[in-house]
């Protein structure tokens, strides 16, 4: 389905901005088969069947909701191709308390990097990582993991380097190429080799079409996000692979970089992301073998 013009648009916001359509796509989004019933919707909603059966039409008219018959039972679900959008539109909007989530966050980090990181030093960076995804939904949730990330690469790229070698995968939005590459090579080298991604301009999400395609050949996309590029993360890598992000990186002596000449998925059709999948993968599979050779001759070597 072509995605709708501004009136258009505009007239399905109206759509859901009724309190019992709303009520109706949130239940389907919820329901764990993603479907419902004229009569299970309208006993959870305490309606009719009729006022149900009526909103449900207009919600189908609109091509947010498809019907599929089986028997006797009319089962509806959110249209495939509109699923990002409905979820867009009825998400909660209530404002999160954002402060108490970050004390939450920061005490946790400090009982967790105990012995190694002074809790001042947790802090700073929880407080800078939340400023970093300014703008973000669910920005106080992913400011933990973000922040994770960052303490992790921090202690490695201070200490002493540890036997687990680390990549990085840096393009501009890191919704596309390199949440493809890191996924793919999580997969294949398991806890051999460390993975992080971030992007120089990073998107909001992970494009649905890059979660399609690795979702293709049983590849987890995990609780990944897009992730701002910083200073620790450069530093704690041994290998820097760049993919359309221009001279955004930091050079550091001691590490290797590589810039790899792969398409922007971004408006691509799904035959053509899962070219540029493949194309990764391929790069990704050269790059592990390349690693575990190195890793051989400096076990002899040390040896």
């Amino acid at each position: 389905m072509d995605a709708p013009s501004k009136p258009d648009a505009l007239r399905s916001l109206k759509r859901i901005s009724d309190p019992t359509r709303a009520r109706i796509l949130r239940l389907l989004l919820d329901a764990p088969d993603g479907r419902g019933s004229v009569t299970r919707l309208a006993e959870t909603l305490g309606l009719r069947q009729p006022t149900v059966s009526h909103h449900l039409k207009l919600l189908r008219d609109e091509g947010l909701v498809e019907r599929a018959q089986e028997g006797r039972t009319a089962w509806y679900s959110i249209t495939t191709d509109q699923l990002d959008r409905v979820a867009e539109l009825v998400r909660d909007d209530r404002p999160a308390d954002d402060a108490t989530a970050l004390d939450r966050i920061v005490e946790d980090l400090a009982t967790r990097y105990r012995g190694a990181l002074a809790r001042e030093s947790i802090e700073q960076y929880v407080r800078d990582s939340y400023d970093r995804l300014q703008g973000r939904k669910n920005r106080a949730s992913l400011t933990g993991a973000f922040a994770v990330s960052r303490l992790d690469a921090l202690l490695r790229a201070t200490g002493e380097r540890a036997a687990v070698p680390e990549v990085l995968f840096v393009c501009v939005q890191n919704a596309g190429r390199s949440q493809l590459a890191s996924a793919i090579l999580r997969q294949l080298a398991g806890d051999r080799v460390v993975v992080r991604t971030a992007g120089s301009e990073p998107a909001d999400a992970v494009r649905s079409t890059i979660v399609t395609v690795l979702d293709e050949v049983g590849t987890p996309l995990g609780g990944e996000f897009p992730k701002p590029l910083t200073d620790e993360a450069v530093r704690a890598a041994d290998y820097v692979i760049t993919m359309g992000c221009g001279d955004a990186c930091p050079i550091y002596p001691g590490r290797e970089y590589l810039d790899w000449d792969v398409p922007d998925p971004v408006g691509q059709p799904l035959a053509t992301v899962r070219e540029i999948r493949d194309d990764i993968e391929d790069r990704v599979r050269d790059l592990l073998n390349r690693i575990d050779a190195e890793r051989l001759v400096n076990t002899a070597n040390a040896g």
